[in-house]
């Protein structure tokens, strides 16, 4: 297989762990033979920087006209005075709308060679954990019209869905349902909000076309709740802009690390985003101690939803766990007895069990 690539290494740990991922793929191509050709974009702060917005129309080309785009982290204290509507955040919203990518995918597994950094007790984890959260990513109160008074006391934002909008990241949580483990459980606060009840209204009509899917709906709140009190009971969670923002943190700081989760953005096609979900790290950026597995394991997502390569997503989900049985670490998920590598030596050690 021929694919091109896009890639936005972005701000500050951004351009090491991109390195490295980048690393991962060729050795696949290499071992699978496929040739994948990467196009480097600048995209938030570095963007800035070279052209004056975090985003420009040729950097947004390019990506629409790749076969996938893999990014690394933006933002960070270098830009805090920059005017909001050019902040490097802005290059990523304006990005994900205009690639057309509405689904976040973002994985929750605990890899057991790190449970004992999960800050659930053992009984808890004890069952399997494997959820994927879908996030609704470009409507809601994100995307919604805004409003701040004249002497800066009041300020209004938006929460908006239409039924379009929500039946479509639905559909995706439906027929991903129906791969794993028959279960859907979708997220709202239809008891307060007008907007979640257009939520909860429209996933029930479409349940109807889906009877092999076992249906849940749940409060947000319960959702947090229940996520640390029993998340072995989530297969598929699907969820507006807002709420699984927070839900997917939430399930981040369970599976150990912000380093290790990998994400995916898709839309209608096969093109995709692919992020870890962690931040730029400003604090630890060029001293080569940075966790690439994250944006490794997004590279993984890539292959398997963007180019079909099922296999080679497997093999560098193998690889990952083959480092971690042989106690390699990063410093963010070192522990006693364990051999601590840096983010280069990481990358190294993924690539060369591909």
């Amino acid at each position: 297989m021929q694919a091109h690539l896009v890639t936005l290494p972005g701000d500050y740990i951004g351009p090491e762990i991109i390195a490295q991922a980048v690393k991962v793929l060729e050795a696949v191509a290499r071992r699978y033979g496929h040739r994948f050709t990467f196009d480097e974009r600048k995209l938030g702060g570095a963007s800035i920087d070279a052209f004056g917005v975090p985003l420009t129309e040729e950097t947004l080309a390019a990506c629409n006209a790749a076969d996938a785009v893999l990014m690394g982290s933006v933002g960070g204290p270098k830009w805090d005075d920059v005017e909001p509507a050019r902040r490097p955040e802005k290059g990523l919203l304006a990005l994900r709308k205009g690639m057309g990518v509405f689904a976040n995918l973002r994985p929750c597994t605990i890899h057991p060679q790190l449970a004992g950094a999960c800050p659930l007790r053992a009984d808890i984890i004890a069952k399997p954990i494997d959820i994927m959260i879908l996030r609704e990513l470009t409507g809601d109160i994100y995307f919604g019209k805004r409003w701040r008074a004249e002497d800066r006391k009041a300020a209004t934002d938006e929460m908006a869905y239409s039924e379009m909008e929500v039946e479509r990241l639905a559909r995706i949580g439906f027929e991903m349902a129906k791969k794993r483990r028959g279960k859907l459980c979708s997220v709202d606060k239809a008891n307060v909000l007008e907007c979640s009840r257009l939520w909860r209204e429209t996933v029930q009509r479409l349940a109807a076309q889906y009877p092999e899917v076992e249906v849940t709906y749940m409060y947000v709140d319960n959702a947090a709740m229940q996520l640390i009190l029993r998340p072995s009971q989530f297969d598929v969670m699907i969820t507006g802009n807002l709420f699984g923002d927070i839900l997917s943190d939430e399930s981040a700081a369970i599976a150990g690390s912000l380093g290790m989760m990998p994400s995916a953005s898709l839309g209608s096609g096969t093109r995709g985003l692919y992020e870890p979900i962690h931040g730029s790290a400003p604090d630890i950026a060029g001293k080569d101690i940075a966790n690439p597995l994250g944006t490794i394991l997004s590279g993984a997502l890539l292959l398997r939803h963007s180019l079909g390569l099922d296999a080679e997503a497997a093999a560098i989900e193998r690889a990952v766990s083959g480092v971690l049985d042989e106690g390699y670490r990063t410093a963010d998920i070192a522990a006693p007895g364990t051999k601590t590598v840096g983010c280069i030596a990481m990358g190294d050690l993924v690539a060369a069990r591909i």
